[in-house]
């Protein structure tokens, strides 16, 4: 059964940094896109950051352009998603994603609703 995995979550100060990693199991994730979710209470999940199959092109949110990086290890059947200079409003529970019908980044950010994996989802506080 395939699966996704995250991990990585925790409590930062304001300003500080983590990384996330989502290790896939089951199957390869090589050919599809894979992208990364948040979630905070009480509102809607929302897109973050998305890598297409290859690694070659990325697609981010607004709200974390420039301070989140979002990569992948085809080898590993991995995506990575570092985190820098955190903010209170960054903190949500964040989901990795992928879905075999979408190899490019952008989509990913349209389709939010109907991707076929997901992982479990991990905590990330940011304190002030």
């Amino acid at each position: 059964q395939a699966r996704l995995v995250e991990s990585g979550g925790g409590l930062v100060q304001a300003g500080g940094s983590l990384k996330l990693s989502c290790a896939g199991s089951g199957r390869t994730f090589n050919s599809a896109a894979m992208g990364w979710f948040r979630q905070a209470p009480e509102k809607e999940r929302e897109f973050v950051a998305a890598v297409s199959w290859d690694g070659s092109s990325t697609y981010y949110s607004d709200s974390v352009l420039g301070r989140f990086t979002i990569s992948r290890d085809n080898a590993k059947n991995t995506v990575h998603l570092q985190m820098n200079s955190l903010k209170p409003e960054d903190t949500a529970v964040y989901y990795c994603a992928a879905d075999p019908g979408i190899t490019s980044a952008q989509p990913m950010s349209l389709h939010g609703g109907s991707l076929r994996y997901w992982g479990q989802g991990t905590q990330v506080t940011v304190s002030s």
